[in-house]
């Protein structure tokens, strides 16, 4: 693979009232909706009104900074290859689902086309310098569609894996989970968290999305290097259950492009909705 976004080989709309917030979230375990009810005009219980929210949106639009520990970054975590000591080479976060158990990434972070399914990864939510503190969660099957196990197709560069719970304890029960967004169209806000493989904390940035193609998004934020893909674009923040609604991840045209101030994602249609399907049936 000669993927720009993997370390080893080569959000928002109102997300930003997470900065302050500190609930925890509680799990979902229902059908992903394909949106969220958004944050009241009124301010809510953390102060956030939407003018405060549009001036927050404007002064941080399109620009990189680290994440803050939030509930809502805290769905958002690194993925390392057998424990949390070696590198980490993509991110991925997770996703509502009746099992409780499921994280998304892209489909390059956990399937080469020509070697098959890599094995033995982990997912580290809430990573920082050496930390793991929700635990490592072992992936236990992972979903790609056909058109990329056979030949790398970038519309579908997506993937979902089950993950093992924990303390008897699934992940989304721990943590909560954002919800499945398909068919929300090609321009939103949006943030996005994700983990470069040079550093040991994450990093955040908001935009809003653009049209690559029918089938892509494409973002601008600065310095999104190695290891950011399957990186979740965040919409809709709802300060009821500091979640959001995954519209994207980081990959789709050339992996996730190969610059790091511009990155895309395959679009979030009906083959997407049908992989999430497979992989909750």
């Amino acid at each position: 693979m000669t993927a720009r976004k993997p370390a080893v080989l080569g959000a928002a709309l109102a997300v930003l009232t997470a900065a302050g917030c500190t609930t925890a979230a509680g799990p979902g375990g229902a059908t992903p909706t394909v949106s969220s009810r958004p944050a009241s005009a009124a301010a809510d219980s953390h102060g956030w009104s939407r003018e405060r929210l549009r001036g927050a949106l404007g002064r941080h639009t399109g620009v990189t900074r680290t994440a803050k520990p939030t509930v809502l970054n805290g769905l958002v975590g690194a993925v390392f290859t057998r424990n949390a000591d070696g590198d980490h080479f993509c991110t991925a976060s997770v996703v509502d689902s009746a099992g409780l158990d499921l994280i998304v990434t892209a489909a390059h972070c956990v399937w080469d086309p020509k070697l098959g399914q890599r094995s033995d990864l982990v997912f580290v939510p809430g990573y920082r310098d050496g930390e793991t503190p929700s635990g490592v969660w072992p992936l236990l099957s992972v979903t790609v569609d056909q058109a990329w196990k056979d030949g790398g197709d970038p519309d579908v560069d997506v993937a979902f894996a089950v993950v093992q719970a924990r303390n008897g304890q699934q992940v989304q029960q721990v943590l909560g989970a954002n919800r499945l967004g398909i068919d929300r169209g090609y321009r939103l806000p949006v943030k996005i968290t994700g983990y470069p493989g040079t550093s040991e904390v994450p990093i955040t940035c908001s935009n809003t999305t653009s049209e690559q193609s029918p089938t892509q998004l494409r973002i601008d934020c600065p310095d999104w290097t190695g290891g950011t893909s399957g990186s979740p674009w965040v919409t809709d923040f709802d300060p009821d259950t500091r979640t959001g609604t995954v519209v994207g991840v980081i990959g789709g045209h050339e992996e996730g492009g190969n610059t790091p101030d511009t990155s895309y994602s395959s679009y979030f249609g009906a083959r997407v909705q049908a992989l999430y399907d497979r992989a909750t049936g």
